[in-house]
């Protein structure tokens, strides 16, 4: 058990230096996890043994090492986000016969990981390998509902990060706040002709153990063919389907 007691300490050790923007002192590190600083101390020390910990003698801080390095590369390599939502993006369009897919934030971008086509659908401009606006998307709004404020700030520091397709698309920090307030109040985000006229889609968030958005799983209909109350049953399949991916990235 103490081994066990141990492994969960050095985990949530490197998560938090994980999330900090520099190294930190041992001390900062024992107050923020609510740890003795003599457990800290030998922590630090097995993990700089192992190399997931540096320390910065001059600076007396701790950093992540060259081995968390090795295992954030090891992940990229592995895919395991692809691997996780491709059923359950491929079983959201089976459900509900239209096209489905998955993307990331890159900078104020979404970048397309998956696509799943419904049968007897047409085409998306959402292919694998597709980079779009994310204050356009509907992937791209649900994610940035997710980020604290100061984030989305820096990644819209003027007008000029904002990007107008079809005459539609907010174009102020401002008027995005406004659309992201709706959509953490629905947990989802919608849009309709803003990337490609006569398509809607609709779109939930990924979270990770934090709270912050890993990705967007996404659903994207003709406009036409789609009444109101079918949108909201949509709506709900896809927020049962991002839960139901984020359950599985924490391991559930």
């Amino acid at each position: 058990m103490a081994n066990a007691t141990s492994a969960v300490a050095a985990m949530r050790l490197l998560r938090f230096l994980a999330a900090q923007a520099a190294p930190m002192p041992a001390a900062r590190i024992a107050a923020s996890l609510g740890l003795p600083r003599s457990s800290v101390y030998h922590l630090l020390a097995v993990l700089r043994r192992e190399g997931f910990v540096t320390h910065f003698r001059e600076e007396r801080r701790y950093g992540l090492g060259l081995a968390s390095f090795e295992l954030g590369s090891a992940y990229s390599r592995q895919a395991p986000l692809q691997r996780l939502a491709r059923p359950v993006v491929a079983r959201l369009v089976d459900t509900v016969g239209h096209n489905g897919h998955l993307g990331v934030l890159h900078g104020n971008e979404v970048l397309y990981l998956i696509e799943e086509r419904a049968a007897g659908r047409p085409a998306l401009v959402t292919e694998v390998g597709v980079r779009l606006p994310a204050s356009l998307t509907a992937s791209g709004l649900a994610m940035l509902s997710a980020l604290p404020a100061a984030q989305v700030r820096a990644l819209y520091p003027a007008r000029a990060a904002f990007v107008r397709r079809h005459g539609a698309g907010p174009t102020s920090l401002a008027e995005l706040r406004r659309l992201l307030v709706d959509v953490r109040r629905d947990g989802f985000a919608r849009e309709d002709g803003q990337v490609t006229v006569g398509f809607a889609s609709v779109a939930a968030p990924v979270r990770d153990h934090w709270g912050h958005p890993l990705a967007a799983v996404a659903l994207t209909y003709a406009s036409a063919d789609v009444p109101p109350a079918e949108r909201d049953r949509l709506a709900a399949a896809v927020l049962r389907s991002a839960d139901d991916l984020s359950r599985r990235v924490l391991g559930g």
